[in-house]
């Protein structure tokens, strides 16, 4: 795997007009059905921040590649849940890949909205829940809000880290940091209103 990271930063590297298109793409299969698992966004994101950081690459192009990869990988794995449905299941795999499946399957099922938005953060899940929330039906409305909004978040922080080893906290200035908290405090929130959500859920059964 490492061979293939090396040779990915060595063309973006050499072609840096391309680093925008190739990143998004990076991401787009991270986020994708099954897909995700096969790629080493988690690894390379973050030294791809560490060439944005010295200068190396231009930040606008790849934040804005990398954010829409994400978005549309998400989008594209609901859409083939929901195109497939329980069916997709079945398929060799996901068979392959039973008790992440229903893992998967029990985090969406508990959470819904929260699962969608707080799974792309969460490695294993983060291909998976997308197609199962497609698969059971959640309504797109609710399922693009997280989507876009977990992109916008979770994209900027895979390559915080490598950025910040390079320049330091200091390096994201009173702008970026108030983002970074509004990010904080918008996750904060979802986690509060999906509780509440769930404890009248639990009250409305117990009538």
């Amino acid at each position: 795997m490492q061979i293939y990271i090396d040779q990915i930063l060595a063309f973006i590297t050499q072609h840096q007009h391309w680093a925008g298109p190739v990143i998004g793409l990076i991401s787009f299969g991270e986020s994708l059905l099954i897909v995700g698992l096969f790629v080493p966004a988690t690894v390379l994101l973050p030294l791809t921040g560490v060439l944005i950081a010295n200068g190396t690459l231009e930040l606008t192009s790849v934040l804005l590649w990398g954010i829409a990869g994400a978005i549309a990988g998400d989008a594209v794995s609901y859409w083939i849940g929901s195109a497939y449905g329980p069916a997709l299941l079945k398929t060799d795999m996901l068979q392959k890949r039973r008790r992440s499946v229903a893992r998967a399957r029990l985090l969406f099922y508990r959470y819904g909205f929260l699962s969608v938005f707080a799974g792309r953060f969460m490695g294993a899940f983060r291909s998976l829940i997308p197609g199962m929330a497609g698969i059971m039906n959640m309504p797109q409305g609710k399922f693009q809000l997280a989507n876009v909004l977990s992109g916008m978040i979770w994209f900027p922080w895979l390559l915080m880290p490598g950025y910040l080893g390079v320049h330091g906290a200091d390096a994201l200035g009173p702008t970026a940091s108030l983002a970074i908290l509004a990010a904080l405090a918008v996750v904060c929130i979802i986690v509060i209103l999906a509780r509440r959500r769930r404890a009248l859920r639990q009250a409305q059964k117990k009538r």
